[in-house]
């Protein structure tokens, strides 16, 4: 297929319109500090809220994804200018979402951590596939004017405030490795943004460090890092997901497990299951309604047919037993002596 001139300059134009813009937002100036820290503060509070409607608005709200496009364009066109300045602005835009949560956290260190908190403090395989995504739809709808909407969708898929938020509301706490994890996740997020970014990039013509690839050891040594940098996240964020896994199942059987064995008492119900690692072993938490008691005997029977933890850890069994009663218009649906004379089986309430 032969390629007119004037579908050549089309193309020249598109690429250097898109140059413009991704240089333009990779930028340290006043709307960007304003809208980081804004998103600081949004992401913050929904984070200690437990909202993830709070969360998502700093999302859409926060410019990280400017620099990190800089970064990207910066590698496959070999521009050093660009690249200094996109390492400037997302470094002073990490610095001030991290100064704005870091107040924050300081100030509400009495707020239990809930789900949105402790959800993005173990990193795995799948968060970076999910940011490898999200930095490739980024970068095409960039280059692309007419689905510019699909940044909306990466800013919520690749999350990179969240993550900086949650890190250091738990390091103002001192909790060290929930801030790690954290830490982790938003650094796998950037790196992989931007590498995947970079590709698109480069697919679509922007390829000026092509002709100086060989010529240039910089290029070559700045591309390198970024390939070298990907492949340790593969292999570190590989092994949280084995991991993870691995509890994931240890609690789903733990669960299957105890549900069996209340089947043999009437009416208990088991309301919740919580796993901790603490003392140098397994602590099982779970919660029951009865309307009859339990003994330490039965305590015991549960927790040895209990599956070994993949930490290879003792387990303990701890259960916190709720009576209930239930109430029909005979009388108590669960009464002791009512139960044994009529032998009946049904275990519902």
């Amino acid at each position: 297929m032969i390629t007119s001139g004037s579908d050549k300059d089309s193309e020249l134009l598109r690429i250097q319109a898109a140059r413009a813009d991704i240089t333009l937002n990779a930028q340290f100036d006043k709307a960007f500090i304003i809208m980081n820290a804004l998103s600081a503060i949004i992401a913050s509070y929904g984070l200690l809220a437990d909202s993830s409607s709070g969360v998502i608005g700093a999302m859409l709200v926060a410019m990280l994804l400017g620099p990190i496009a800089g970064l990207s364009l910066s590698l496959v066109d070999g521009n050093h200018p660009l690249l200094r300045q996109s390492l400037l602005s997302l470094l002073g835009g990490t610095g001030i979402v991290v100064l704005c949560a870091f107040i924050i956290g300081f100030l509400h260190t009495d707020i239990p951590a809930g789900n949105e908190l402790l959800g993005r403090t173990h990193p795995n395989y799948l968060d970076l596939m999910i940011a490898l995504a999200g930095g490739a739809v980024g970068a095409y709808a960039v280059i692309t004017p007419r689905i510019v909407n699909a940044v909306v969708g990466v800013a919520i898929a690749t999350a990179l405030v969240p993550p900086l938020c949650s890190g250091t509301i738990f390091l103002a706490r001192g909790e060290l490795d929930n801030a790690f994890g954290a830490y982790l996740l938003a650094f796998a997020n950037i790196v992989a943004i931007q590498f995947s970014f970079s590709i698109v990039l480069w697919l679509s013509g922007f390829r000026k460090a092509t002709d100086q690839f060989f010529r240039s050891k910089k290029v070559v040594w700045l591309n390198g890092v970024s390939l070298v940098l990907i492949t340790l996240l593969f292999i570190v964020l590989g092994a949280n997901t084995k991991e993870v896994i691995g509890k994931m199942l240890f609690e789903t059987n733990a669960r299957k497990i105890l549900l069996d064995e209340l089947k043999a008492y009437q009416g208990a119900q088991l309301l919740s299951l919580r796993i901790d690692n603490n003392d140098g072993k397994n602590i099982i938490r779970v919660q029951v309604n009865s309307p009859l008691d339990f003994t330490a005997q039965d305590v015991a029977k549960f927790e040895s047919k209990l599956p070994a933890a993949p930490n290879n850890l003792p387990i303990e069994l701890r259960l916190r037993h709720v009576k209930v009663k239930v109430m029909t218009r005979s009388g108590d649906r669960f009464d002791i002596q009512l139960s044994q004379k009529d032998g009946a089986t049904d275990n519902s309430p």
